[in-house]
């Protein structure tokens, strides 16, 4: 049996390259194409897409959901959601993520990936449960990082727990690219000994050996690996489908890929690309390899982000001081991983603590609502100097947070009624209200022609 390919040229390649932008239209030819190519799924929805659409494209996610499933009656469709956050930046009711779930699957969606930052699994829970009820492939990714406590042992116990759950498969979410071939074999042996479900791996490029990690995992015995095409892959998106389809072909881990299917996609996309490349929409460093990541262990977007705070307060000769403060930083928050929305948090409190020259003079309330618990439970202890500092003898939970959180969705479709015209907009409403908002009511508003137009002007003028 050969390994299985989950390609994300259609979420996370152009979410890592091109900023979301990938529109409707360009990304249904290539989707009935690769449909056609043998694929274990094509991950096309979640991660920043459903907010890229209704922010930047004018479009409805749902909508173009409808239109890929439509385009793709072969292939499974995957998407990517961050449990108790759902595709938003808090957490929300537990109803709320029900029904987000419910509809996911009604329109389109086959296999459902959640993974919470601080791989807390109560801020799953909800999530895991809905997407079984539904009759929906449950996914569970773990947040791979790497501090004292995220040892291989953490990760094998993550993963026994997670089947305990009702996982039906697992994924090593190695975010940042920071997964080593070396530890990538010993973490894939000893999941598979310790596990009976399919287990995938998805990793980034960004730190130049992405290629070398996936084929590690492979000889290790993962079962299925997320590739992009060609012209999305690389930099910080993931390793070339084309490159390992060819590598593998012959041996035991051969995909059984159609590669004249996949060379036509490739051109599709190439052309996009190209387009992208002329309007300035893709940035040359976003396909440039940056092996400082593995000494720091900052994600590339991360890096970006950094860079642009200093820049935007005359300091980027602070900014090797400041990769210096991020590990400082993360050990005294307890050592979450780097992934949305702790790396940005570790991020700005890093950049703080420099430019203030005092470290933790000032927070932000992102900061303050982690130390009280209302993101979960951190991976290791709190330096309780720091906590002090930031939010003084404030009581900090330690139940699950979504369970302060009043059910909300009756609220929201009576106050936009108005605007919505059923349970996806509301969704949409719930999770991006300002932008949803906006969207919506130019979606709904009557379009004039320019003969009403005329009509009209020649009624005045008469």
């Amino acid at each position: 049996m050969g390994v299985k390919i989950v390609d994300t040229s259609l979420r996370d390649g152009h979410q890592s390259l091109l900023a979301t932008r990938l529109r409707v239209e360009d990304v249904l030819p290539v989707a009935e194409m690769l449909d056609k190519a043998g694929y274990h799924a094509l991950e096309v929805w979640g991660g920043a897409v459903f907010d890229s659409c209704i922010r930047f494209l004018d479009e409805d996610p749902w909508e173009r959901l409808r239109l890929i499933r439509k385009a793709c009656p072969n292939t499974k469709l995957q998407m990517l959601f961050r449990g108790q956050n759902i595709l938003g930046y808090r957490h929300y009711s537990d109803e709320l993520v029900e029904l987000f779930v419910k509809k996911s699957l009604e329109n389109g969606i086959d296999i459902i990936r959640v993974f919470d930052a601080l791989n807390d699994l109560r801020n799953l829970k909800c999530a895991v449960d809905s997407t079984k009820k539904y009759k929906g492939h449950c996914q569970i990714a773990l947040s791979y990082t790497t501090s004292p406590v995220h040892t291989i042992e953490y990760f094998v116990n993550l993963a026994k727990e997670v089947e305990q759950m009702g996982a039906d498969s697992i994924c090593i979410k190695d975010m940042a690219g920071v997964l080593l071939p070396s530890d990538a074999y010993e973490l894939v042996s000893k999941i598979k000994q310790a596990i009976s479900i399919p287990l995938e791996l998805h990793t980034h490029c960004t730190g130049g050996i992405a290629e070398m990690t996936l084929m590690k995992a492979i000889e290790a015995g993962v079962d299925i690996v997320d590739t992009a095409l060609s012209p999305l892959s690389g930099g910080t998106s993931q390793p070339c489908t084309e490159a390992l389809v060819y590598s593998l072909q012959g041996t035991q881990y051969d995909t059984g890929l159609d590669v004249a299917v996949l060379k036509k996609a490739a051109e599709k996309l190439t052309a996009t690309k190209d387009r992208f490349l002329a309007e300035g929409g893709l940035n040359p460093k976003a396909l440039t390899v940056n092996p400082s990541i593995l000494k720091y262990q900052v994600p590339g977007g991360m890096l970006s982000n950094l860079m642009s705070q200093l820049k935007s307060q005359g300091a980027m000769d602070k900014y090797d001081e400041v990769l210096r403060e991020v590990p400082r930083v993360r050990k005294d928050l307890g050592y979450p991983p780097l992934v949305t929305p702790l790396s940005q948090m570790v991020g700005t409190q890093a950049v703080m603590n420099v430019i203030t020259g005092e470290r933790y003079k000032l927070s932000p309330k992102e900061v303050k609502d982690y130390l009280l618990g209302n993101y979960g439970k951190a991976p290791a202890e709190i330096n309780p100097e720091v906590r002090a500092k930031i939010v003084g003898d404030a009581v900090c939970i330690t139940h699950r947070p979504a369970d302060d959180i009043a059910p909300e969705f009756e609220a929201m479709k009576e106050k936009y009624a108005s605007i919505v015209k059923c349970d996806e907009d509301v969704l949409t409403c719930a999770l991006f209200e300002n932008v949803a908002v906006k969207f919506l009511e130019k979606r709904n508003a009557p379009e004039t022609s320019e003969e009403n137009e005329v009509i009209e002007f020649n009624v005045v003028i008469g």
